[in-house]
């Protein structure tokens, strides 16, 4: 915020905000809206006359979209033009053809049209609505004209309802809308688009007639019409702020009005809030702004004061204005600052019954705005006679705060009185000045400019009084003696009040320090929670540490509010702070202890309003701080940021849920696809096999009978094996493997697996080589059996005939080591790290036996369980081949010197 004076001409710099969007929208394509007030105005028609003209130009015009609803006169002005073909997509059953984002981008012209900005994607497109295609192909650099409606804007859902009884239901954020680089508004009169329609050039003469008879009535009409030309009017009004800005202009310029509310934390801040509303209504809808100007230098609020402003505030939201809360060291260079940046047009402030003393010597805030502003028209509220009474509620606190300031500076000046006393009864000549002095910067760093200069003047009387001469006396005795006096008080006055000042300065930046500093511990602790249970323990431990007091937080849960946690711990309110913070969570105001819901609670309850909604409810024991003072707006920033940190946990949570049900839907699919293939095949072949021996059996050759059997039983053990895989993987996923570890020599496993797949091995060689001496481990034998035989069928399925596989075993000092190989055609670069996951499986295996996919995965899943690893390492000789490498850890590790 800026502290010096804006007239100096360093101030009339670009913004750099503006600057850095500008540089943002440059690289952007520009966005065209024609707007209009209801269909058949004729938005289309007019954007692809234009469209023509630029095609005339030489321009490249490409059509990307255009919905002429059979209208004659809008579908010849597609003759001559590039249209692009749109894109079907399917939904339940029916064909949609919707704009191809993807052909647009590739294509890229300089000029695309896409018409009805607020139209709703049909699902399966990369975007739920089109204007969020528009945005992707400004991004890429595209010139994009498209139209809207206006009763299609987001903020103006509800008054179009009012007017017209319809709800829309496609809608396009305003934000949207005010990024447009252009509008022009394609406007006619009501009475010309009711004749439009009954000419049947807008919709179907049955249509029409009930189209005339309930939205477009001629006042519905109107007052769409008013409200297209006041957005389009408030868009151009924002882009002449935004130019402003960029240049570095100063305003105001009335090219439109534009509102600022000046309120204090007086009891007139809610009148002056009120006042800007209904000039804005006289004003026709003005833009209008609520400011707070708080001063660097000077000590913060009281408490009353800080909740009549904040109450200012927040009526000013429901009103339908802005705020902004600025920081200065000067109110009036602020104000003027900030309006000559924002173009305001017209300034608020109220007048109080003050001194006459500070109108005549100009000294008022009034007077200074006047004084400053240039172009600027003033509105001064006096203050209603009813004021001073709620004015005098923080009085006699104050006064006795006051009291005892200046108590205090007469206590320091009757010290140095004393002090200057024995000084001058010891010595001679002695500056004793210096001593009051003392005094006088004393008061004023403890308690402010005003005490220093009570105790300034008190200082003054006395030294006067005590030690010049003639003594007791007030009695000037020589000029010179009046010159110091005069030139000790000047500077007894000024040294006081910049140490007033300077410590009022110090005070404000220590509260500030502490509070980002709580602010920051508080992010940093509520960054590293996990989990909706964790996050709420975080916001209760830090709003305890901050109000000094118990709390607690609530979330929803099952239809009704949850204890989640409290701090120190959580215990069971009883039914009034029950209400009060139902209350609060309902209707997002603070309950309880001292506000005007439910005071008698013996608990104060603050919504948690996140991003999304209401994340739940912060509650601490009444009494812990008062409301609007400082800690208040500390401990409203630490419930902000818990809200915000309750949604990310409610999003992550949602997040793992969505991947699960991914997870699951990808294990299903494939699961069914394995039974529907996989499955299927040898079930096929024993039906075939059992069938040809039923009927043909007494004619078969014996040979071919055998050959028969043999394929039989092969099928139903392959069948096997596919639904022992299920069955294991089953048990991982579902938590339900148990172990049955025991000491196992890991040969005899070996020797085992390679028995249960001799008859697969179809002519490969398998060799073994194991040292005659190896250390026992502790494992389940049958669970390891099971993965060195997935292993090894593995590597017969990707392996040519007659390659070898070799299984070794051996050991390192912690662990007994599993070695499988095999000269298959290897694993591809990018899939070494994959090869373990369920149904993952190479393409092409070398014979039918291929599996589907389980093998490895329920491999990994059974090692992991035993505490061992695996992994895989593919080429590993001549660019082909896989080893398979499992460790078992050993009970005792082996010293080096014995391996």
């Amino acid at each position: 915020m800026p502290t010096e004076d804006p007239r100096h001409a360093e101030d009339n710099r670009p913004d750099p905000e503006a600057l850095l969007a500008a540089a943002n929208k440059a690289s952007r394509g520009r966005l065209k809206v024609f707007l209009g007030m209801a269909p058949g105005v004729g938005k289309t028609y007019e954007m692809l006359k234009a469209a023509r003209r630029r095609k005339a130009e030489g321009q490249d015009v490409l059509i990307g979209l255009v919905e002429t609803h059979g209208r004659r006169e809008t579908e010849s002005l597609l003759r001559g033009m590039e249209v692009m073909a749109r894109r079907p997509l399917e939904h339940k059953g029916r064909t949609h053809l919707e704009f191809d984002l993807d052909t647009a981008l590739a294509r890229k012209p300089k000029l695309l049209l896409v018409d009805e900005y607020a139209h709703s994607n049909a699902p399966g497109s990369r975007h739920p609505k089109r204007w969020q295609d528009v945005e992707e192909l400004l991004a890429a650099g595209i010139d994009i004209w498209t139209t809207l409606n206006v009763q299609h804007l987001e903020s103006l859902v509800d008054v179009v309802q009012r007017i017209t009884g319809v709800r829309q239901r496609e809608t396009v954020p305003d934000s949207a809308l005010s990024r447009a680089d252009d509008i022009e508004v394609v406007d006619i009169t009501p009475d010309e688009l009711r004749e439009r329609m009954g000419a049947g050039k807008v919709y179907v003469p049955e249509t029409a007639r009930l189209a005339s008879e309930n939205f477009f009535k001629v006042e519905n009409l109107t007052a769409l019409r008013e409200l297209a030309l006041r957005r389009a009017a408030q868009t151009v009004d924002d882009q002449l702020v935004a130019a402003m800005r960029e240049k570095g202009v100063e305003g105001p310029w009335a090219a439109g009005e534009r509102i600022l509310v000046l309120v204090g934390g007086d009891a007139m801040s809610s009148a002056l809030v009120r006042a800007g509303r209904r000039l804005s209504d006289m004003m026709m809808d003005a833009p209008w702004t609520v400011t707070h100007v708080e001063r660097s230098d000077r000590s913060g609020p009281s408490p009353l004061a800080v909740t009549r402003l904040r109450d200012a505030l927040k009526l000013a939201e429901q009103l339908g204005g802005s705020t902004v809360v600025m920081t200065g060291v000067d109110i009036v260079s602020t104000v003027m600052a900030y309006a000559r940046r924002n173009n305001v047009t017209q300034i608020v402030i109220g007048k109080s019954v003050g001194s006459r003393l500070s109108e005549l010597l100009g000294r008022s805030l009034a007077a200074a705005l006047l004084r400053e502003a240039r172009g600027a028209a003033i509105h001064v509220v006096t203050e209603a006679a009813h004021g001073h009474g709620e004015a005098a509620v923080e009085r006699p606190a104050k006064r006795r705060l006051d009291a005892m300031a200046y108590l205090t500076g007469a206590g320091f000046v009757g010290l140095a009185t004393l002090v200057a006393w024995g000084l001058d009864t010891a010595f001679d000549r002695v500056d004793l000045g210096m001593i009051f002095l003392a005094a006088v910067l004393a008061a004023g760093v403890m308690h402010g400019l005003r005490p220093a200069l009570a105790a300034a003047t008190v200082a003054f009387l006395v030294y006067n009084y005590l030690f010049l001469a003639p003594r007791y006396s007030l009695t000037i005795g020589s000029p010179t003696d009046f010159l110091t006096l005069v030139v000790f008080w000047a500077v007894a006055l000024a040294t006081g009040g910049l140490a007033g000042r300077v410590r009022d300065q110090a005070r404000g930046s220590q509260r500030r320090a502490a509070a980002i500093a709580t602010l920051l511990a508080a992010a940093r602790t509520l960054s590293g929670a996990t989990g909706r249970q964790l996050v709420a323990q975080a916001i209760a431990d830090q709003v305890a540490a901050t109000a000094g007091a118990k709390a607690v937080v609530f979330y929803p849960k099952d239809g009704d509010l949850f204890p989640a946690a409290g701090a120190p711990s959580l215990e069971p309110l009883g039914a009034a702070p029950m209400a009060a913070a139902r209350w609060a969570w309902e209707r997002g105001e603070v309950a309880g202890f001292g506000t005007s819901t439910l005071p008698h609670a013996e608990w104060t309850f603050w919504a948690l309003d996140g991003m999304r909604g209401r994340a739940g409810v912060a509650g601490v024991e009444a009494g812990a701080m008062a409301l609007g003072s400082d800690d208040e707006r500390l401990l409203l920033g630490l419930l902000d940021q818990g809200a915000v940190a309750l949604e990310r946990a409610d999003l992550a949570a949602e997040a793992v849920e969505a991947e699960t049900l991914r997870r699951a839907d990808r294990f299903r699919s494939a699961l069914l696809n394995s039974i529907s293939h996989d499955l299927r095949t040898p079930l096929s072949t024993v039906l075939g096999a059992s069938s040809t021996l039923t009927d043909y059996g007494d004619k078969l050759e014996p040979e071919v009978r055998a050959d028969l059997m043999i394929s039989i039983r092969e099928e139903a053990e392959r069948l096997n094996r596919y639904v022992a895989n299920l069955l294991d993987m089953t048990r991982l996923e579902g938590g339900a493997l148990r172990l049955r570890n025991d000491w196992i020599d890991v040969r005899d496993v070996l020797g085992a697996a390679a028995e249960r797949v001799t008859r697969r091995l179809g002519g490969r060689p398998l060799t073994r080589d194991f040292p005659a001496e190896l250390s026992l481990v502790r494992a389940d034998a049958s669970l390891l059996e099971q993965v060195v035989v997935n292993i090894l069928e593995n590597a017969i399925a990707y392996s040519p005939a007659g390659a070898q596989i070799e299984m070794a075993a051996y050991e390192d000092r912690g662990n007994v080591v599993i070695s499988i190989e095999d000269e298959g055609r290897g694993i591809p670069p990018g899939e070494v790290e994959r090869v373990f996951e369920k149904f993952r499986r190479m393409e092409e295996p070398t014979d039918r036996t291929g599996g589907v996919g389980l093998g490895l995965s329920i491999a990994k899943g059974f090692v992991d369980a035993m505490n061992g690893r695996i992994a895989a390492a593919s080429p590993i000789h001549d660019g082909k081949g896989t080893r398979i490498l499992i460790s078992l850890p050993k009970a005792i590790h082996t010293p080096k010197d014995l391996l």
